[in-house]
């Protein structure tokens, strides 16, 4: 099952705009016009029926403003080639699940905002499993594996983390949709380095995991089993290739070794209230120095934190 961010074409909305209104009007008497005929060809032409669920990380490096002016302007490049690297775990990592995706897919749906951003998946799991590759990233360079020198200029960072799933859509080449908006709105509120989700993250993983808490006994062959996975999904890597975080066997010395949720509030999307959770995942994942295959090194990481004051 394809899952296609729906795109708005503006040469087609300005085509009906032509056929059914008129740019500028002065008229002695003003008369609201009747729209219901330029409405129903504008709901055909975007399709609003048709748009398809997306999952947006939202990642947001911690009190940028506070470094000062040259390691601010050094933080855009720092986060720019952790993202990079994170890219190439991913693919690396996780062969099955992220089969569909390419260097190009992710970069080209990423929406920037200098300390940090925005980007677009087809599932939670996606997100989740990108933002705990970060998560591996962001430590190494912190422990002064990742460009050691530039760590000891910049100084530590910290990131907080939101995943939304909602509607998407594009429009001459930018992203826009709830999804972003929430997940924007959600990151603004939080103060604490969190790893917050929506309601829809949520249910989705209730629904197709029986509850995020079971991510620490997934097989990958549970995975495949879930319902976006179960089709359209070339199954040869799951016999060929090996999976960083979900093994052919449950396992708890590596992948996600612990995880915890919790409700921690709301907030108000148009006029509904969305339910807020703080996730917290206990990442295990053996590492390789590309460039000395013979260095090897196991690093433990926390998604998230436990701290559940409210949004």
């Amino acid at each position: 099952m394809e899952k296609n961010i729906a795109s708005i074409n503006h040469d087609y909305i300005l085509d009906i705009l032509q056929k059914y209104d008129n740019r500028v009007i002065f008229e002695k008497t003003n008369v609201v016009p009747d729209e219901t005929e330029m409405l129903e060809e504008l709901q055909k032409c975007i399709g609003i029926d048709n748009l398809t669920s997306k999952s947006v990380l939202g990642l947001d490096i911690y009190q940028y403003s506070s470094y000062g002016e040259f390691e601010q302007m050094l933080i855009p490049f720092l986060f720019k080639t952790m993202l990079s690297t994170t890219i190439d775990l991913c693919i690396d990592n996780h062969p099955f699940i992220f089969q569909k995706y390419t260097r190009e897919i992710i970069e080209k749906s990423f929406i920037s905002t200098g300390d940090g951003g925005f980007l677009i998946f087809d599932t939670p799991l996606h997100s989740l499993l990108f933002a705990s590759n970060y998560a591996i990233v962001l430590r190494i360079y912190n422990a002064f594996h990742f460009f050691p020198r530039l760590r000891k200029i910049i100084g530590g960072i910290s990131t907080r983390y939101a995943i939304t799933y909602d509607k998407v859509y594009s429009y001459n080449d930018n992203h826009y949709g709830r999804a972003i908006i929430n997940n924007a709105r959600i990151l603004s509120r939080d103060s604490l380095n969190r790893c917050l989700i929506d309601e829809h993250v949520h249910r989705w993983f209730t629904v197709n995991i029986d509850g995020i808490e079971n991510l620490q006994v997934l097989t990958i062959e549970d995975i495949s089993h879930i319902h976006e996975f179960s089709i359209d999904y070339n199954k040869i890597p799951l016999s060929t290739r090996t999976d960083k975080i979900f093994g052919h066997e449950a396992n708890r010395h590596e992948g996600i070794i612990n995880s915890d949720i919790l409700k921690i509030g709301k907030i108000k999307a148009k006029e509904t209230d969305i339910n807020i959770y703080n996730l917290h995942l206990q990442v295990s994942m053996s590492l390789v120095n590309n460039d000395d295959e013979n260095q090897r090194k196991i690093v433990t990481v926390s998604l998230g934190n436990l701290n559940t004051t409210g949004i």
